[in-house]
């Protein structure tokens, strides 16, 4: 997984396979401090504190279709490349937190990729039984997208209509454009001191 978008992708799928209701997907990139922080947070069945600590290991995981879990070590791993660190805090029955941090500016920080498109994706595929909260922070006015006030204000018309999937397009387009355009400027600014 070479950008952070696949990684939350993967987080998010955690928390379904969780049966999760509810998912909060949470970006903050603080420039004044250099820091990019992503949470994923969920209702879903939980782990207790032994679990959480052993699905850090590859060989960890809950899926039957494979022996081995790569999603949490890989971005453990690309958190700590880029002097960052990921945490996971969960109890049995309430959900589960997972908290990555990264320098903003690092080399080898990972490139957002993706982000709105991937947001979109999770958001389409949800059903009506699961509600994500996407909230941006940290470079100009914040943004927050509640897709159970979404179906409210929609009122009967699903997700998945033209015009509602056009107006969420568009939506998150425009609340990531300017954490894309930070990703950008750091990723630049990156190659230009390694050339």
């Amino acid at each position: 997984m070479r950008d952070i978008s696949l990684h939350i992708l993967d987080l998010a799928q955690n928390s379904v396979a969780a049966q999760a209701k509810r998912v909060g997907i949470y970006l903050e990139m603080d420039k004044t401090r250099d820091i990019l922080t992503l949470v994923i947070d969920d209702d879903g069945r939980g782990m207790s504190r032994e679990f959480a600590q052993k699905v850090l290991s590859p060989f960890t995981t809950t899926r039957t279709t494979r022996k081995v879990g790569l999603g949490l070590p890989m971005m453990l791993e690309r958190a700590r490349a880029a002097e960052g660190d990921l945490t996971i805090e969960s109890e049995p029955g309430k959900g589960t937190r997972v908290v990555i941090t990264m320098r903003l500016s690092h080399i080898d920080r990972p490139p957002l990729g993706d982000l709105d498109g991937t947001l979109l994706t999770l958001i389409l595929m949800a059903g009506d039984d699961l509600n994500y909260t996407v909230r941006f922070t940290g470079i100009g006015d914040p943004f927050e997208l509640d897709t159970s006030q979404v179906r409210a204000v929609l009122d009967g018309v699903p997700l998945s209509d033209p015009d509602a999937i056009a107006w969420l397009k568009e939506a998150l387009a425009e609340a990531a454009a300017p954490y894309l355009a930070i990703d950008s400027q750091a990723t630049d600014l990156i190659r230009e001191d390694n050339t």
